[in-house]
């Protein structure tokens, strides 16, 4: 994408009544609306969070088949988001919005309990081992998905790699969390959930040009 692209679409995004670009500081220091989130969006219905949501697609898709829900795409880069942020204003979509920040600070955005589900799509799987702080399903990441979702919220892990699905699920075994579906090939599963298989991003429907098998995990987390 070319930086004239990128600096448009971050132009655009500051007028979108559905994204939110708070400074670090701003989200650090109180931020205005944690806890407060049904404020936002005039309603106590589910919120529902997607963690490096790229271009926002599986964000969109989860509020077009779920009106009732409230589903937030988090992302640090902009540009990306921009796409499904317009997608939602064009098609009115009420229960569509997006932050621009680092996933690391999501317990500063929100509230305890303010949280029913996270959906992590296709995140990178940092393989190096001197990666792993950065890893979306470390043990520091699932104390802050803890802190803010609901007593019977889950974390949904849907990947292309392999060795990202074997590492949470190694984890998850490890510190004692609650798996309630796991499997190695979502298309070639028929207990697949819908909102698994009946949804696709770009990159994934590239994957499975590649024939990469498509993983996913559904799991609570239990301290």
């Amino acid at each position: 994408m070319g930086s004239k692209n990128k600096l448009k679409r971050f132009k655009e995004n500051e007028t979108f009544a559905n994204v939110i670009q708070p400074t670090r500081e701003e989200v650090v220091n109180n931020f205005h609306l944690k806890g407060k989130w049904s404020e936002f969006f005039k309603n106590n219905n589910p919120i529902v969070l997607e963690l490096g949501c790229g271009k926002g697609e599986y964000t969109v898709a989860l509020a077009e088949k779920n009106p009732d829900k409230n589903f937030i795409g988090i992302d640090i880069k902009g540009a990306r988001f921009w796409r499904g942020a317009k997608t939602a204003l064009e098609n009115n979509m009420q229960n569509v919005a997006f932050i621009r920040t680092q996933i690391e600070l999501v317990d500063f955005i929100f509230g305890k309990n303010e949280v029913s589900e996270i959906w992590i799509t296709f995140p990178d799987p940092q393989i190096k081992y001197k990666r792993t702080k950065h890893r979306m399903t470390n043990s520091e990441f699932l104390k802050k998905y803890h802190n803010i979702l609901q007593e019977d919220g889950c974390v949904n892990l849907k990947t292309d790699s392999e060795f990202m699905h074997g590492y949470t699920l190694g984890l998850l075994h490890g510190e004692g969390h609650e798996i309630l579906h796991s499997n190695h090939d979502v298309y070639k599963n028929v207990y697949s959930p819908e909102e698994v298989v009946g949804i696709q991003t770009f990159y994934e429907k590239q994957y499975l040009e590649q024939n990469k098998p498509i993983t996913y995990i559904k799991f609570r987390i239990k301290y």
